[in-house]
Formats: C-alpha cells, structure tokens, sequence
C-alpha cells in the first residue's frame, strides 16, 4: 500500500468521524465455547484452560462500571456458550436498555434467528459477527463442523432484523495472502457492515496454529487503511490483537480506526479470556486503565463522545 492511499484513508476518517474515538467497554463474560477453532485458546480441546461464566448481577455490575466511565456501549462477548438461554440474556439486555441507557452490542457467535430477534426486541443494538476467513475450504478446515455459507446466512438474519452489524476477519491465517486479504476486504464491502474489525493473526500455544506466526503491524494497518477506503462511513476498531504492538501503533491505527473497546471482564476471570497469547494481561483496574487511555487519546488530539456512536446510516447528517 503507498502513503498516499494511507492518506486517503485518513481524511475518509477524517470526513466521517472527524477525530472522535469512540469508547466501547466489552465485558467476556464466559470462556465455555462449543466450538474447536483450531486458532482459538479458547476452544473446545484445551483442556488447560481454567473456565468460567459470569452471573447476570456479574455481567450489570460490569455494564454499570461502563456507564460510570461515560462509556456509551456495553459489549457483552462469550465463547459460543448455550448455557446462557436465549430469554436470560433478553431479560439481562432489557435491564440494561432500561436502567443505564447504554447501547448494547452482542458477540455471541451463531445462535438461533429467534434468538437473534429476541435480543433485538429486548433493544439490543448492534451485533459483531466475524467471518474469520472468506475462503471456504479454509474456513471449514479451521471450524471443524462449520461453513462458511451458515455464517453468511446467521448475518444476514441479523442485518434483516435491524441490528447494526459487525463483521470482520483474521488477517494471517494459514493460506492467507497479500491478495487473498484484499479480496477478503472486498468482500465485506459487499455485506455494507456497519463496522468492520481487521484483527492480527496472534497464535496461542494451546492451539493447533501455536507455530503459525502472527501477522504484523504494518500489514494490519495497511488492511485497516484499505477497508477505510471501501467503507468510508464504518466504524472501524483498533483490536485488542493490535494493541499489544503499543501505544505507538495504537494511535497511529486510529488515525484510520475510530473505536476502542478496553476489556472491563473482572479481574479475576480476564486473564482466561485467552483467545491469543497476552491477551488482558493488565495488571491495573478498569478505572486506572480508562483515565490512561482517555489521557493518551487526548494528548494525541482525540476526542472523546460519551455518546454510543451509531452507525452512519441512522444519524441525520446521513
């Protein structure tokens, strides 16, 4: 990629959000998965890894933690857990709709399209769901028991029930390419999603891929830069993947990135969150990492909306 597109990335940013980031506080409130994604540490096999499932009350006090750092979404994310019914999770979305006025993203992998419009009904506002890889036979080769087709299909639920959708790939994985990536980037232009998440290849050495090696920096941003341009108006985050490269790399992915989201999972479970190698390993509480980042943000000339940020499609100036 040269600097010029780079560039042009930048003021598309620029145009749209102009130098706003937006804070959204995800809370992983279990590590149970059902699925054995063989780039994943939380999959079904490792047996290594110490599991646990936040209560409801658990899961609020988190949301309410967001609503005193004037963050304006809760994002609520799990492993593809079915012990949490589809109804609980409603009621739980209802109760923090209701009494904290947060919007309320979901990551929750596939679930049921009834599910789906039961959570919408309840207020839910947004739903991320990654395609990981657009190349089918890799897709089903890393999801054993899983296709590419069902996942577009459970999108397509979720964008015809009105929620703001989220897709997004891992950039890295066996097979990919500098082309392949493009084109992957090409196709979740196609799918309009209102935000669109480019996450590094980070391995875990509990996983099948613990010596496939990680995707750097510079390819990310150049990724990140490229879906600027295909999708002017998405909100676009700086992954938790591409965080652990530093504050450096961090601001400078947000001068193409306009979202955040800090991990406020209790201190006592984040650390078993571990989708990747060093993922959540900070050491500070979630009030002294919010004060650092808002610090970092606005020195480097940011600002910060305490609002929820919706998608381009839904504000008047649209």
């Amino acid at each position: 990629m040269s600097q010029s597109e780079f560039d042009e990335a930048c003021l598309l940013r620029r145009k749209y959000w102009g130098r706003k980031v937006f804070l959204r506080a995800i809370v992983e409130f279990s590590n149970h998965c059902s699925q054995n994604c063989l780039y994943c540490g939380l999959r079904r096999d490792n047996s290594g890894l110490k599991r646990y499932r936040l209560e409801y009350d658990q899961i609020y006090a988190c949301a309410l933690i967001a609503k005193r750092l004037e963050m304006g979404t809760v994002v609520l994310q799990s492993g593809e857990d079915p012990w949490y019914s589809g109804q609980a999770l409603a009621d739980l979305i209802v109760r923090i709709k209701m009494e904290l006025g947060l919007a309320v993203t979901l990551s929750l992998g596939e679930r049921t399209r009834a599910e789906y419009a039961l959570w919408r009904e309840a207020g839910a506002d947004r739903y991320l769901l990654k395609m990981e890889t657009w190349d089918a036979k890799t897709y089903a080769r890393l999801r054993p028991g899983k296709t590419l087709e069902k996942r577009l299909e459970s999108f397509m639920y979720l964008a015809d029930l009105g929620y703001e959708t989220g897709s997004g790939i891992i950039a890295g994985l066996p097979g990919d390419t500098e082309d392949s990536l493009r084109q992957a980037c090409l196709r979740l232009a196609e799918l309009k999603p209102d935000m669109l998440s480019i996450s590094p290849f980070v391995p875990h050495p509990a996983s099948p891929l613990r010596e496939h090696p990680g995707l750097d920096a510079e390819t990310t941003l150049q990724l990140m830069a490229f879906a600027r341009i295909l999708m002017p108006a998405a909100h676009i985050p700086v992954t938790s993947a591409l965080g652990l490269q530093g504050d450096t790399v961090r601001l400078y992915a947000l001068e193409v990135a306009d979202v955040l989201m800090p991990s406020l999972t209790p201190a006592e479970v984040r650390e078993d969150y571990a989708i990747y190698a060093g993922k959540n390993q900070q050491e500070a509480m979630p009030e002294e990492r919010a004060a650092a980042i808002r610090g970092l943000l606005l020195k480097a000339g940011f600002t910060l909306p305490s609002d929820a940020g919706g998608a381009w499609r839904t504000r008047s100036e649209a």
